[in-house]
């Protein structure tokens, strides 16, 4: 069974009701942590007179929050879970606002040379054969399933992966973060929440660039036809704005260190 770690304010803000210009939206941690949802959030306030209260969790859980209809919108990042919602009738339509990529991170001395290494199922797969420490979020988040998706590719198990290097953590890509630079191990992040994190330790960036690690962000309205009482109106306001100009400027403009954190693909 998944951990699930909520924010104090997304337990507050999660028991507010919804009225006419409130809504509940449930996101990712690695959204929440890029520091993006305190760029956007005022300015949805301001823009719409909408208070979107945010429930932060990882991909897994948002998407059984809408499921289960406790928000009335989700923005995560896991594709193939986002099509099996739309699918089974859980969302109106899955709408892609902006994408940044994952990234290995280690320590800086590398010492089984991922940062050598050809694609990113070689580079986890090097990890592994050394059985050189790793910390999983282990959260069912987006960032998680990406994690087990390049396992799988690199045709290792989870019989495969050993308690004694493999540490799973149950908990959100900060606390992850955390994690792996008091162990001096290997993590994968999204690029945001790296950049945006600041107990690095020892640790670098060692491994970017493979197209596996494309990272794309996609809102998605829990459909009003299954729970009647969610406020889907106001959940349309609300994806109408994050695929505007306005949204575009400020999703294109946030920067941390000069970079670019997330890159705007939304469309009208």
């Amino acid at each position: 069974m998944s951990r699930i770690f909520f924010t104090a304010c997304a337990v507050i803000c999660f028991a507010a009701a919804a009225t006419a210009d409130q809504m509940k939206l449930a996101v990712t941690t690695s959204f929440h942590n890029s520091g993006l949802a305190d760029v956007l959030i005022p300015e949805i306030k301001k823009d719409l007179d909408l208070e979107v209260q945010l429930l932060v969790v990882g991909t897994g859980q948002a998407i059984r929050l809408g499921a289960a209809g406790d928000v009335d919108a989700i923005l995560v990042h896991s594709k193939n879970s986002e099509e099996t919602f739309v699918a089974e009738g859980n969302a109106t339509q899955r709408t892609e606002i902006m994408f940044n990529d994952f990234v290995l991170i280690g320590p800086s001395s590398d010492p089984v040379g991922i940062s050598k290494a050809e694609t990113v199922v070689g580079a986890v797969a090097k990890i592994a054969k050394n059985k050189a420490l790793f910390v999983s979020r282990g959260d069912d988040s987006g960032t998680h399933k990406k994690e087990l998706a390049l396992w799988s590719l690199a045709n290792i198990g989870a019989s495969d992966r050993d308690i004694a290097w493999y540490k799973e953590v149950g908990a959100g890509m900060g606390a992850a973060l955390n994690t792996a630079s008091g162990l001096n191990a290997y993590i994968i992040s999204d690029r945001a929440s790296w950049l945006k994190f600041g107990n690095k330790g020892d640790l670098k960036l060692l491994y970017a660039g493979d197209t596996l690690l494309f990272n794309q962000y996609a809102y998605l309205p829990v459909n009003q036809a299954k729970h009647d009482h969610v406020n889907s109106e106001q959940a349309e306001v609300l994806g109408n704005w994050l695929v505007s100009d306005r949204a575009k400027n400020l999703i294109n403009g946030y920067k941390l260190l000069g970079e670019q954190l997330f890159q705007f693909n939304g469309s009208q």
